[in-house]
C-alpha cells in the first residue's frame, strides 16, 4: 500500500493499493470521529461494492445507511442533490455525521458538494472506484453539480478527510471506462512529468497501476498544496478540459464520455500550439501515439464554431478573456492568457 499525504485547508491521506475495500471501515474509523455515516453510490457500483462497504463499516462500529441514484453524468444535478439532502434529513443526519462517496467522478462530485453544503459542512470520505476518480477527481477538494449553462458551474472547494483507492475495483471496469480514465493519467504526464509519460508509453499500464496512480496522486497533491483555490498553478490540471467540456456540452453530456472529450481537447490544442510555434515539434505526435495506445480518440465531428461558443461558458473564462493551458513539451506546461478574439483565432486557425 502507498500513502500520499496532502496539506490543504484540511490535511488528509490518500491510500493506494490492493484489497483496501474490505478493510475500509478500519481506515475510515481512523480518519473520522463520527460513527453515523451515509454511503452514497450509483446503481452500477451499488451492485458491485455496497454490501462489502456496509459490512466493513458495521464491523468497525459504524451505523450506516445507503443512498443510491441512477448512474450517469445527467444525475449530477440539483434534482439528485435535493433528493440526497432530503434523505439525510429524514435519517437524522447532523453536522457531526459523514458521507462516504463510493463510486466514480459523478458520485464523488455530487457527494462532496452535498457534504460541503448540508448543514454548512459535514464529514466526507472518498472511496473512488474508477481510474478517473482515483487519479483525479477524488483528490483536491473540487466538488460540483452541473446546470443547464454548463458542467461543474455550481460547486465548492471541500477537502475530504480520507481518500481510499483500492485498485482492485478497477478490474471490473469495461475497457471503455478504463480507457476513459486514462485521459486524466496522460494529462499528468503531459503537464508535469516526462517520467510518467515515458512509463505510460513504454510499459504495460495495467501491470503498473499502483505506481501509476500513486504518481498521478502525488502530482495532484503537490499542485493542490501550492494552489488549493485554483488561482494559478492548479489551472494546469485543466489541460484539455476547456475544449473537452465544450465537446461534452455539444453532445448534451450523453453522447461522449468525459475522458474521451478531454483526450480530444488535449490533442487538438497541442496540434494547434505546435502549428503556431508554441510547442516543441513532435509533441503532438507523441501525445497522439499514447492516446491511441490508451484507446482514446483524437478528433471530433462537432463543428468548431459550436465548440468555440460552448467553451466561452467554461468556468475558467475571465471577464477579460480565457486562461488556456498549453504544453510546450512533454512534461512542461503553462497558462496562456488570451482575449476572446485571440482565443477565437487560436481555436479556428
Amino acid at each position: 500500500m502507498q500513502k500520499v499525504h496532502i496539506n490543504a485547508s484540511r490535511s488528509y491521506d490518500i491510500l493506494i493499493g490492493s484489497g483496501l475495500l474490505d478493510n475500509a471501515g478500519k481506515y475510515i474509523s481512523d480518519a473520522i470521529t463520527s460513527r453515523h455515516v451515509c454511503v452514497v453510490t450509483d446503481d452500477a457500483v451499488d451492485a458491485l461494492y455496497s454490501d462489502r462497504m456496509l459490512r466493513t463499516l458495521e464491523q468497525n462500529g459504524f451505523s450506516a445507511v445507503k443512498f443510491v441514484f441512477p448512474h450517469g453524468e445527467a444525475q449530477k444535478s440539483h434534482k439528485t442533490l435535493i433528493e440526497l439532502y432530503d434523505f439525510l434529513a429524514d435519517n437524522g443526519f447532523t453536522r457531526s455525521d459523514a458521507l462516504i462517496a463510493l463510486g466514480g467522478g459523478v458520485v464523488g462530485d455530487l457527494t462532496g458538494f452535498a457534504a460541503a453544503s448540508y448543514m454548512r459542512g459535514i464529514g466526507f470520505v472518498q472511496v473512488p472506484t474508477t481510474v478517473l476518480a482515483q487519479t483525479d477527481s477524488s483528490v483536491g477538494g473540487k466538488t460540483a453539480v452541473d446546470i443547464a449553462g454548463g458542467k461543474n458551474l455550481v460547486g465548492a472547494f471541500y477537502q475530504p478527510q480520507l481518500v481510499l483507492c483500492d485498485i482492485d475495483t478497477l478490474s471490473t471496469l469495461t475497457p471503455e471506462f478504463f480507457a476513459d480514465g486514462m485521459a486524466e493519467v496522460v494529462k499528468y504526464g503531459m503537464i508535469k512529468s516526462r517520467e510518467l509519460f515515458g512509463i505510460l508509453t513504454e510499459k504495460d499500464i495495467k501491470e503498473n497501476l499502483e505506481d501509476i496512480i500513486t504518481r498521478c496522486v502525488s502530482i495532484k497533491a503537490q499542485v493542490v498544496e501550492n494552489d488549493e483555490r485554483e488561482k494559478g498553478e492548479r489551472m494546469l490540471l485543466n489541460f484539455g478540459h476547456t475544449l473537452g467540456h465544450a465537446i461534452e456540452k455539444y453532445y448534451d453530456y450523453t453522447g461522449i464520455t468525459h475522458g474521451h472529450a478531454v483526450a480530444i481537447g488535449m490533442s487538438v490544442f497541442t496540434h494547434i500550439a505546435e502549428k503556431k510555434g508554441m510547442c516543441r515539434q513532435g509533441t503532438a505526435a507523441k501525445l497522439d501515439a499514447l492516446l491511441i495506445k490508451c484507446r482514446l480518440p483524437l478528433t471530433t465531428e462537432a463543428p468548431m464554431d459550436a465548440l468555440y461558443k460552448n467553451s466561452l461558458g467554461d468556468k475558467k473564462r475571465l471577464s477579460s478573456g480565457m486562461n488556456i493551458i498549453i504544453c510546450s513539451d512533454i512534461g512542461e506546461s503553462g497558462i496562456c492568457k488570451m482575449s476572446i478574439d485571440e482565443y477565437e483565432k487560436f481555436l479556428k486557425g
